[in-house]
């Protein structure tokens, strides 16, 4: 999969660095060409020697260098790749490439490109779960950045734990085949029509209060972006959430079960409907024109009626049926019954399973780990970050319509 394909590795300056030398050589194993940019920092901990050598080319990091330079070198770099990978992106190197500065020949480069970008990030977990960084990485992901990681362990400082390690060399490799694999021969799903649901719904009970769930919709801004870039013309139906509109992606955003119907019928007839969203069942049969107050007569009374079931009013409808349709099932118990319960009673073509118990960190979180129910069988996927899983979920969708 990876013979001839032409990797630029942009190496920042972080401790896990020496990981990139294992990343080097495995490529190299599969046929990849790399090209490696060193920012200065990096040769603090790594050697342009070690990796000049591992890579069998020229390891680049000096903006003003005449010999490149004379060539144009950050701009031609920047464009013979088919994909850059910046590990391990450090937080600064992050928050340069979220704001366009361009102050040395890495952070040059990652401008001047107009291929993908994979980033593997890695620092403390202080500053990664820092709100700048959070900003930073959201902007990058809404401009179409893909991340592996970072994962959850001991970090290299004495007695820190928590998010922040940067993924394990064969963790990104597994990154960089899949992207390989969902683009094909560029854009496996052009000229596919797409409607995705992602995020809670709100069911208001008075003018202040609401029903709704713990749904980020991470998972389905995820598979959005995943699919404009398989080359798919996207309609993202989203419930309230904090995540910024994905590029290239037509976004619609809604507050409650009625209204996500609405738009989403609004949006057929498409190839495929990919219903992420978690919808709420039931929303209060009379909705209070007031706030409801506490008062002498005690706890309020409310009446509950079934909100619309979006994914089996799509799965089977008579006449704008997508020709393949994807439901989710979060589930606490039971998962696979349920999801198998769910595939049929509903008409979805296969069901994206997880658990979402507390102790999983899933709902709201950066990773997941699914199962893949089909009427063919059930097929168990590893713990990945959700950018990861939404890829490999392209890759299924893209082989399931032929």
């Amino acid at each position: 999969m990876l013979a001839d394909k032409r990797i630029l590795l942009i190496i920042a300056g972080g401790i896990a660095a020496y990981k990139c030398l294992e990343l080097i050589r495995r490529l190299r194993e599969r046929g990849a060409s790399v090209r490696v940019v060193m920012t200065e920092a990096a040769k603090e901990f790594v050697t342009p020697l070690a990796v000049g050598a591992l890579s069998e080319n020229r390891v680049y990091s000096d903006l003003f260098d005449l010999t490149s330079e004379h060539e144009i070198g950050h701009i031609r770099l920047s464009r013979e790749a088919d994909l850059l990978v910046v590990a391990p992106a450090t937080a600064n190197l992050l928050a340069k490439m979220a704001n366009g500065i361009c102050d040395d020949l890495a952070s040059n480069v990652l401008l001047a490109t107009d291929k993908p970008v994979l980033a593997a990030p890695a620092m403390n977990p202080r500053m990664w779960a820092h709100p700048a960084t959070r900003r930073n990485v959201a902007r990058l992901a809404a401009d179409g950045i893909r991340f592996v990681g970072p994962n959850t362990g001991t970090m290299a400082e004495r007695g820190e734990i928590g998010a922040g390690r940067m993924s394990e060399p064969m963790e990104i490799l597994a990154a960089i085949e899949a992207h390989f694999e969902a683009a094909g021969e560029g854009r496996p799903l052009l000229g596919r029509r797409v409607v995705v649901t992602a995020g809670p719904t709100h069911e208001p009970i008075d003018p202040v209060r609401y029903i709704a769930n713990r749904s980020s919709g991470k998972q389905g801004f995820a598979l959005a972006r995943a699919l404009a870039e398989a080359g798919a013309t996207v309609t993202l139906v989203s419930g309230p959430v904090g995540l910024p509109d994905p590029a290239d992606v037509k976004v619609i955003r809604v507050e409650t079960a009625r209204e996500m119907l609405a738009a989403v019928e609004g949006a057929l007839p498409a190839d495929v409907a990919v219903m992420a969203a978690a919808v709420a069942d039931w929303r209060v049969a009379s909705e209070a024109s007031e706030k409801i107050k506490k008062g002498a007569g005690g706890t309020p009374h409310l009446d509950f009626v079934e909100n619309p079931d979006i994914l089996a009013t799509v799965g089977r409808h008579s006449t704008l049926r997508p020709r393949l349709v994807v439901g989710f099932a979060a589930e606490t118990e039971n998962l696979v019954d349920n999801a198998r319960a769910k595939l049929d009673k509903k008409g979805a073509d296969f069901i994206v399973a997880n658990d979402v118990s507390p102790e999983t960190g899933i709902m709201g979180g950066d990773r997941n780990t699914v199962r893949i129910v089909a009427r063919d069988g059930v097929t168990d996927w590893p713990d990945l970050p959700k950018d990861e899983v939404a890829v490999k979920l392209v890759a299924l969708i893209a082989e399931r319509l032929g």
